[in-house]
């Protein structure tokens, strides 16, 4: 299996881990290892490198990767259990901790997964290929429900329509089959709202979302994280879209707040202190990595480090 994904940012994600040779980091979503193997060509002997990710084939394929390398731990499961894979391992701190969010080159390139709007395939979407699956979502779901997730999940303004579609469709047979949805939601919206990209593309972002718990597991995720990393430990973060880049936008701020007593207050009385601070704004891929990875575009990187 070759687990095809070009590492998003790759070399300023690494450089803002600030990595330490004898340092303990977490690759919190190993994928392909890409990032995982520039920070390990960091390490020395001593340090160490956690890599984890809930895709079985990507366990598979880092297994493989890091067969004779003593200084990697590879573990099946999702970020969000980061407290417990830590306790596990016992490891009481990291000196950094990557996290690089949404689905993967592969996943959309392998059809069977259904993922794409370009390769018909059953309805899945499942990074951990277990569990509830799109199919479940589209068929079980109330047209409310679907609604809902496809506006919040997909910003789509033609949620509605799209949701009423769908549950008037499964009524004669279930929907099992990425292009039956995609024909679905294209014959719901107007002719005008496909002039731009793929009509299906922020439905299916939505739903993907929705049965992977992306927005829903982040920010308790992202201070979990935050937690787990020693004083000066850096946790740095990629996003590939609006809704996930707020929540580390605003989750990150909050780490670097100070006095939130009122400005009227002489002096201050909450006693909060900065747990945190920027190193930068944020980071988009260059004109170069665009180049050669057009998957790249909507990417940004942001990262904390702990006082």
């Amino acid at each position: 299996m070759e687990f095809n994904h070009k590492s998003v940012l790759l070399q300023e994600a690494v450089d803002a881990l600030s990595v330490k040779q004898n340092g303990i980091y977490v690759d919190a979503t190993a994928g392909g290892g890409g990032h995982s193997s520039e920070i390990l060509k960091l390490l020395n002997s001593t340090g160490r490198l956690i890599a984890i990710d809930r895709d079985p084939d990507a366990i598979a394929v880092l297994t493989e990767k890091f067969r004779n390398d003593g200084n990697v731990t590879i573990v099946n499961d999702v970020f969000d259990n980061i407290i417990r894979i830590l306790n596990d391992e016992n490891v009481d701190g990291a000196d950094g901790i990557l996290a690089d969010l949404g689905v993967s080159s592969y996943q959309l390139d392998t059809a069977e997964r259904g993922f794409s709007i370009h390769k018909d395939a059953p309805l899945d979407m499942r990074m951990s290929k277990s569990g509830y699956s799109a199919y479940n979502a589209v068929n079980e779901l109330s047209e409310k429900e679907l609604a809902d997730i496809i506006f919040s999940y997909g910003e789509e303004k033609y949620a509605r329509s799209i949701s009423k579609n769908i549950v008037k469709k499964r009524a004669d047979k279930p929907i099992e089959t990425t292009f039956e949805l995609c024909d679905i939601i294209s014959a719901s919206m107007p002719a005008k709202a496909k002039r731009d990209g793929h009509p299906a593309r922020k439905t299916f972002q939505a739903i993907r979302i929705y049965i992977n718990r992306e927005l829903e597991m982040l920010p308790g995720a992202l201070r979990d994280m935050f937690d787990s990393l020693r004083p000066g430990g850096v946790l740095a973060i990629i996003t590939f879209h609006s809704l996930e880049d707020r929540i580390v936008k605003n989750t990150f701020n909050d780490f670097c707040k100070g006095c939130t007593c009122p400005p009227e207050f002489p002096v201050c009385i909450c006693g909060n202190k900065p747990k945190g601070e920027l190193p930068f704004k944020s980071k988009a891929p260059t004109d170069e990595e665009l180049e050669y990875n057009p998957r790249s575009r909507s990417a940004r990187l942001r990262a904390v480090i702990k006082l």
